[in-house]
């Protein structure tokens, strides 16, 4: 008896197939809803009190404190792969934005880990739980914590990652971290689309981990219902049957059985790979010693030839030898062609002792031709030579002209090394050494002179460089990438150097670490310090007209009397920085931090303070006339006897500010005055027009007079 044929329309297969892709694609809606509060949660518990913690920065009014080393450690070796520069030397930040980074360090880590436990146990995270999506594997069980490792770890985030990231680290779009984010993006929405594989559409994780997304509100599907099943059968009496976390795949079984019966099928072809595999071994451990002798036999013979042309040079130098002042210079030039450490030790300590002035220039000319090999005995004997200076006193005595006459010849050597090997001179470590003016008065001094050159990488660590030339110099290169503001750039250390009245005019020092830097009455003028460190640094009387200073942190620095005219010091951090006197006209110090800063008696006739912390600064006797101040932060500010005249104060916060005897209303404008002039606002009204001065300090009733008719806010206005 044949069973009866039932056909089904096309309408009704279709009408069937309807509530399954509605289905689908209602699943596919929440579980990127899914991914994206996952993602939310984790980005959230980072950004939030990260976010805080600049904002308890920027009152920097809180005790300062280094950054604590685990968020250094974390940034450079997040700076280094996405070739971001790095901050180098101290940093110094409010002891509650140190806490506060570092829970942004380690809450992400936590929920990450935490949301992954839970993936591994129950199949869902909590954002999971919300929008009914479960994650199960083969035989619909969670999947455990090994598969969502691989599932989450590599498939989801460092497969498309790395892939984005070769894309652009090897592309014209690098270092431009906007495309990289655009990459790797797109790689990820990519990866979460899904491939097709032969049981439906699967994204690439799932694959890789042999895990399946499902509708946590339907029943398990038949396949995976099939595979449970099977896999339940296949047990049989196993005592571990339905323990999480110990049942093996039907597959992987397959897998490890198939491979070991191959081995046990093939043994002389096993044999045969390991045999070859340690012939190979071998053969390459046998070539590799030997050419680690020749070398060493080579070395070793090169370093006897050398000997021995040096003992027979050194014979010829003897001044018992009878060599004429020619052979003489051919023997010191010979020397310096040896170039190896016998031969660089012997030059430095004849350029000492000797008198003769042409074997002087010979071996000043030898020491050169070596390079930047003879700095460290040069800087040696540079230290040395110092310290018996230091011996004899000052007093002007034949002893002391001497002694300065060696020091000053070890001088001009590494002067003119250093001038020769310009942009070749990475790693060149010159710490410590006297190189700036030295001697009594009256005798002859040594000049510094290294205009125009490319000393990036060089380290003038406490060094004494008073008075020296590096008009045009740049003191930071590009580094193998050949890129700027990357984390190879090669940065000089000019750290606690003696710089006093230097010459830096239009020096790139852009990123330099100069924390603790005397530059004293040195003259900066157009010098590009953007970026620069120089926490603690002495500025007095220093000429930065026209100077690139945006973003440099001067924290506790000391410009008293300093000249910074048309100098742009956007978003610079001058922490407690002491800026009496200082001539600041036309300054741009838009959005930079100066709290506690000490202006008193200052000159910022013009400048552009917009958007500044100006919080518990002492801004005493300054001249603001024509100042930008609109949305400054100005709580407890002291404005005692400052000439505010023209002053913008527009959506300034003057709560707490001092204004006893400070001058508001505007005065007659001096016709000889060509800075200072009126800014455009419409009428003058608009200076305080709706500045609220309820909370400020001694305000007279000609002040208060003045902010009543001109807009301002108090409660004492009608």
């Amino acid at each position: 008896m044949t069973s009866p044929i039932v056909r089904r329309s096309s309408n009704q297969s279709g009408q069937s197939k309807e509530p399954e892709r509605a289905s689908s694609m209602l699943l596919a809606s929440r579980r990127f809803a899914a991914w994206a509060a996952e993602i939310t949660l984790v980005v959230a518990s980072g950004l939030i009190p990260f976010g805080i913690g600049v904002y308890a920065n920027s009152r920097s009014d809180l005790n300062r404190v280094p950054l604590n080393p685990v968020l250094v450690v974390t940034e450079r070796a997040i700076a280094r792969p996405l070739a971001l520069p790095v901050s180098y030397g101290i940093r110094n930040v409010a002891w509650p934005t140190n806490i506060l980074w570092t829970i942004a360090l380690l809450a992400p880590v936590t929920l990450s880990w935490w949301q992954l436990y839970l993936l591994a146990k129950t199949g869902r995270t909590i954002p999971k739980r919300w929008f009914k999506v479960r994650v199960v594997n083969e035989q619909g069980k969670p999947p455990g914590l090994g598969a969502v490792v691989i599932r989450e770890g590599v498939g989801r985030w460092t497969v498309p990652i790395s892939i984005a990231y070769l894309l652009w680290r090897y592309s014209f779009a690098f270092p431009n971290l906007g495309l990289f984010t655009f990459l790797s993006l797109l790689m990820i929405v990519g990866e979460g689309i899904g491939l097709p594989s032969r049981r439906g559409r699967r994204a690439l994780h799932d694959q890789l981990a042999g895990t399946y997304t499902i509708d946590a509100t339907r029943p398990l599907p038949s396949s995976l219902l099939a595979n449970n099943r099977q896999a339940q059968s296949a047990g049989g009496n196993d005592q571990a049957e339905g323990q999480e976390g110990e049942e093996l795949t039907v597959d992987e079984t397959n897998h490890s059985s198939n491979l070991w019966r191959r081995i046990q099928q093939n043994p002389n072809l096993t044999l045969f790979g390991v045999g070859l595999t340690s012939m190979t071994a071998v053969l390459a451990t046998l070539i590799g010693t030997q050419v680690y002798i020749q070398i060493q036999q080579s070395q070793r013979a090169t370093k006897q030839i050398n000997s021995q042309q040096f003992l027979e040079l050194v014979k010829q130098l003897t001044p018992n030898s009878g060599a004429t002042n020619e052979q003489r210079q051919s023997a010191i030039l010979a020397m310096g062609g040896l170039n190896d450490p016998q031969s660089i030790k012997f030059l430095a300590d004849l350029l000492v002792s000797e008198t003769n002035p042409s074997l002087l220039d010979t071996i000043q000319q030898s020491l050169t031709t070596v390079g930047p090999q003879a700095i460290p005995e040069l800087k040696n004997k540079n230290q040395f030579l110092v310290s018996e200076l230091e011996s004899v006193g000052s007093a002007a005595t034949k002893e002391r002209e001497l002694r300065q006459g060696r020091l000053q010849r070890n001088q001009r050597t590494i002067n003119k090394i250093l001038s020769v090997y310009s942009g070749k001179m990475e790693g060149v470590d010159l710490s410590s050494t006297q190189l700036g003016q030295s001697g009594t008065p009256g005798s002859s001094f040594f000049n510094l002179v290294l205009d125009n050159l490319d000393l990036s990488g060089v380290k003038f660590k406490s060094a004494n460089l008073n008075q020296a030339s590096f008009k045009g110099s740049r003191f930071r290169g590009v580094g193998e990438d050949g890129r700027w503001d990357t984390y190879d750039d090669v940065i000089a250390d000019l750290s606690q150097a003696q710089l006093q009245q230097a010459n830096l005019t239009d020096a790139n020092l852009s990123r330099v670490l100069m924390n603790r830097i005397d530059l004293s009455r040195a003259t900066l003028n157009r010098a590009n310090l953007s970026n620069a460190r120089l926490y603690d640094a002495k500025l007095n009387s220093t000429q930065l007209v026209g100077a690139d200073l945006r973003n440099a942190v001067l924290e506790r620095a000391s410009l008293t009397g300093a000249d910074l005219g048309d100098a742009k010091l956007n978003e610079a951090n001058l922490y407690a920085a002491r800026l009496g006197r200082v001539t600041a006209i036309g300054t741009q110090l838009s959005f930079a931090n100066l709290t506690n800063t000490d202006w008193q008696g200052a000159d910022l006739s013009g400048a552009y303070l917009d958007r500044a912390n100006l919080s518990n600064a002492n801004l005493s006797a300054t001249r603001l006339a024509g100042a930008v101040l609109r949305s400054a932060q100005m709580e407890n500010v002291n404005l005692q006897n400052a000439d505010l005249s023209l002053a913008d104060l527009r959506g300034a916060n003057v709560a707490g500010a001092d204004f006893k005897g400070a001058i508001l209303a505007p005065s007659k404008e001096d016709p000889a005055d060509q800075f200072v002039k009126t800014p455009d606002l419409g009428s003058v009204s608009a200076v305080v027009q709706g500045v609220d001065f309820s909370q400020a300090k001694n305000l007279d009733s000609k002040q208060l007079a003045y902010i009543c008719t001109q807009g301002g806010i108090h409660p004492r206005c009608p």
